[in-house]
């Protein structure tokens, strides 16, 4: 899509987040949510009834029954009526979703959210499902795998090697110390190889958490946040389904979604990137270009907690605030789903005086 200045302005006016954890279980998905919307309507002072939209990303795949996305809403609140909807991956694409719904004038304001509890099951088993159901789902090739396939490309290509991929993940946890909601802090030994050339350390941690920001336009924006997050573009691509046919050193649809996004017209001083991988950044970084003078993940990224169908929202939200504290001027968000990086979203974020 083109920059939004063309259009109508929206913007980022808060975010919250839950304390992502290794395990929830005394926590339903509604218990975990509620703190998390409470926190990101008192930011802005909003009530639920002064939102004009409600967008959800999660996966039924994760709770294990169908349309458990609809319990979730308990924690929204059934009264007054609200105008909802939902997406079943990541709740950035929910994001983009309410970004569509209130430049086409519907809405002034919207509630995105997302939550994801991976403990209760095995994740590494879930996520086969998402493969071609023909040729590769029948082998159950787990995320791991699959990313050690992507990493052991990069070094046969001389794109990075262990002892890199081993600062990457140190440099991402060591940012996280200062991030109180961090489910892993500080760097700590890569350990065994999980599927080579991938350790523990390359590896996301599997946990819980939920995350929430409220999307306003225009003035409503001004009104609400004394220094809105304004997104002057955003876009989204996928690769094709099958793996063979990807070559899995390059990700051409992050950088034709972030060429679709205005990431290239001018610098960005901050990029929060949803890999989950060590080896996954180092694609990442070749694909939108970023130099060593950008701030990568400094709240540590996916590396630090990646609770599934929540991380690529809290990315989007982790670059929003910084731009509301002014630690940022201009900052660039992504979020991922699938396997290796299959479908990609970029999104640019603005500061009211850039």
């Amino acid at each position: 899509m083109p920059p939004t200045g063309a259009l109508r302005d929206v913007a980022i006016v808060a975010f919250a987040q839950s304390d992502h954890r290794s395990s929830t279980d005394e926590l339903s998905e509604v218990e975990m949510l509620m703190p998390v919307l409470h926190e990101v309507l008192g930011a802005t002072g909003l009530e639920t009834g002064d939102i004009g939209f409600t967008c959800s990303g999660s996966s039924d795949y994760l709770a294990g029954r169908a349309f458990s996305f609809t319990m979730a809403l308990d924690g929204v609140g059934a009264w007054p009526p609200i105008s909802e909807s939902h997406v079943e991956t990541d709740g950035a694409w929910a994001l983009y979703e309410a970004w569509v719904k209130l430049l086409t004038g519907e809405a002034d304001t919207a509630l995105v959210y997302s939550y994801g509890k991976s403990s209760p099951g095995s994740v590494r088993d879930v996520l086969t499902r998402q493969l071609d159901p023909y040729y590769q789902a029948p082998l159950w090739p787990d995320p791991v795998a699959l990313a050690a396939l992507q990493a052991q490309a990069l070094i046969d290509a001389g794109h990075t090697d262990e002892r890199a991929l081993a600062s990457v993940a140190a440099r991402n946890r060591d940012a996280a110390s200062d991030n109180p909601h961090a489910q892993v802090r500080g760097a700590r030994p890569q350990g065994d190889y999980v599927v080579q050339p991938l350790r523990t350390g390359d590896c996301p941690p599997i946990g819980d958490g939920a995350a929430a920001v409220i999307l306003a336009a225009g003035d409503r924006a001004r009104a609400l946040c004394d220094r809105p997050a304004w997104i002057r573009g955003i876009d989204h691509r996928i690769e094709p389904h099958a793996i063979g046919v990807r070559d899995l050193t390059e990700s051409p649809s992050t950088r034709l979604a972030a060429q679709r996004a205005g990431a290239f017209q001018r610098p960005v001083d901050t990029a929060e990137l949803h890999a989950p991988f060590s080896s996954q950044e180092v694609v990442l970084r070749r694909a939108l270009d970023l130099g060593d003078d950008v701030a990568v993940n400094p709240s540590g990224g996916p590396l630090a907690a990646n609770p599934m169908m929540a991380a690529g929202l809290v990315r989007l939200g982790e670059a929003a605030a910084r731009i509301h504290r002014g630690a940022s001027d201009r900052a660039l968000a992504h979020a991922t789903s699938g396997p290796c990086l299959q479908q990609n979203l970029v999104a640019v974020l603005e500061g009211e005086d850039v």
